[in-house]
């Protein structure tokens, strides 16, 4: 869920590309956390209190023969049992997503998403299941995975297979578990996708890479991270996006609302169930300062913190400066910092260097998209001894007894460790069900073999939705207002360029 001005392109990477976390030994009389992914993450209880039955967490999904009350076995999640759990979140979810409702029940006889195969890799959690749901009333077929191991609310996942979505995800995933849960989405034989909504690009790679005669028949490629985005532009920059892509991240309903809005109440709430951190008088560094990096500061300083930003741009930096924090390097507040939080896009923010200067019980975090900004392998060494101390929370332990409190595995705090807002995911969802609309339905030769922004007037759109929840009335232009401002009454009403 986060973006950051002009954050260096993020590499293509593929999974033959990546490197399994090795084990390594680690002192005697300390209990040890040198283990893989898969057996780390399988805490029964999330901070975000995600239901699971613990009897069965040592059983892969993979291996349990499991159908839904329909005789289904086209998917694989934790624990069908937990599907009835799972409804009532989604219902819960529901109540706070009501544009998106609105959205489903005025386009649902028109069924403008009949014939559309979406592929998704998003969060799997109460209110992507409602974005998933509505797609399907909206006509289309859905095959979905998780674009994060540790942000899957199993349950949830659960209803979506029992309602009929092949849905292939679980909290605490393994690195290769994530692959193949993504392969069994897109490898199904009689059925191939023809859209693809992504979030981090993982999944649109995948395709790219093993299955290049499926993604030249894609009519439409959505993106809402500032990671996947940055792939979606390298693949156009060397000519090889040969389907429209939609850049979501970068609409406003995305930035402005979930980036900065969402991420001003979550940043607290994933820090707080995880280390019962008080913050006032507390110096944080926080590196980058676009709408995420903004909403961060903007909690902690109301809470008391010291804050410190670090950034690249002068544009960004400058408005760091007016808003009244101090723009640093990492280096010169890396020994006295109590908290570092990272929310560039970018990768080796923080480095094992930072990592050795840190003081006593630094605790370290990521809210960006994806697991690069931390470098967290270079902390698989043998001198250094991990402890699990509650889910997510990670204590690497160096020799002289230095403690660094590493939070999520150096991935997405909030959907990892926490919770975020449903009504904000409700804007975000509806600005994505939009752009799949759009795109299927575009006619030939309106979108070409390149990366769009929404347009303005679904970006309008989307927020008028959500005008209502707060009583909100709109002042409407008159003939002659409208005239000398030279805009339709009905907008949209700030050009492209704007700058909100």
């Amino acid at each position: 869920m986060a973006t950051v001005t002009k954050a260096p392109k993020k590499q293509i990477q593929f999974a033959d590309d990546m490197q399994e976390f090795t084990k390594f030994p680690t002192k005697t009389g300390r209990r040890s956390l040198s283990r893989s992914i898969s057996q780390s993450s399988t805490d029964s209880y999330s901070s975000a209190a995600s239901y699971t039955d613990s009897s069965d967490d040592e059983v892969s999904p993979r291996e349990k023969q499991q159908t839904n009350s329909k005789g289904s076995s086209n998917f694989c999640v934790k624990n069908i049992k937990q599907a009835e759990f799972g409804r009532r979140e989604i219902e819960i979810a529901e109540q706070d997503m009501s544009a998106l409702i609105s959205l489903r029940k005025r386009a649902q006889g028109e069924k403008p998403l009949a014939g559309a195969k979406i592929v998704g890799c998003t969060h799997i959690t109460a209110q992507t299941a409602v974005l998933i749901e509505t797609l399907c009333a909206l006509g289309a077929q859905c095959r979905w995975s998780a674009c994060n191991i540790y942000s899957t609310q199993n349950e949830v996942a659960a209803a979506l297979a029992e309602a009929g979505v092949a849905v292939f995800a679980w909290k605490g995933e393994s690195e290769d578990d994530f692959w193949w849960c993504i392969d069994r989405c897109v490898n199904m034989d009689g059925w191939q996708a023809n859209m693809i909504l992504d979030d981090g690009g993982d999944l649109t790679h995948w395709v790219y890479k093993k299955y290049p005669n499926v993604f030249k028949k894609i009519r439409g490629i959505v993106e809402e991270s500032v990671t996947g985005v940055h792939r979606l532009y390298q693949l156009s920059k060397a000519g090889k996006l040969c389907v429209p892509a939609m850049n979501v991240n970068d609409s406003v309903t995305k930035q402005k609302f979930d980036n900065l809005y969402c991420c001003r109440e979550s940043i607290l709430d994933g820090l707080k169930r995880t280390t019962d951190v008080m913050f006032g008088g507390k110096q944080v560094v926080v590196c980058g300062y676009g709408e995420v990096g903004k909403g961060c500061c903007a909690a902690l300083k109301a809470l008391g913190a010291i804050v410190y930003i670090t950034e690249i741009d002068p544009i960004c930096a400058l408005q760091a400066c007016m808003d009244g924090f101090r723009v640093v390097k990492l280096n010169e507040v890396i020994r006295q910092v109590d908290v570092v939080i990272t929310c560039t896009g970018n990768k080796n923010v923080v480095t094992r260097e930072h990592l050795d200067r840190m003081k006593n019980s630094c605790i370290v975090c990521n809210m960006g998209h994806s697991n690069t900004e931390i470098d967290v392998t270079s902390l698989r060494t043998p001198e250094l001894t991990w402890e699990r101390v509650r889910s997510q929370v990670d204590h690497v332990i160096w020799p002289d007894g230095k403690r660094v409190v590493l939070l999520a595995e150096g991935r997405l705090l909030n959907l990892s460790c926490s919770t975020v807002p449903t009504f904000v995911l409700s804007i975000t969802a509806t600005t994505q069900a939009l752009a799949l609309i759009e795109l299927y339905n575009a006619p030939e030769g309106r979108y070409k073999q390149d990366v769009y922004l929404l347009p303005k007037k679904m970006d309008e759109y989307v927020a008028s939705l959500h005008l209502p929840s707060f009583d909100a009335h709109l002042t409407e232009l008159t003939d002659d207002q409208a005239k000398y401002l030279g805009l339709n009454k009905n907008g949209p009403f700030k050009p492209n360029y704007y700058r909100y």
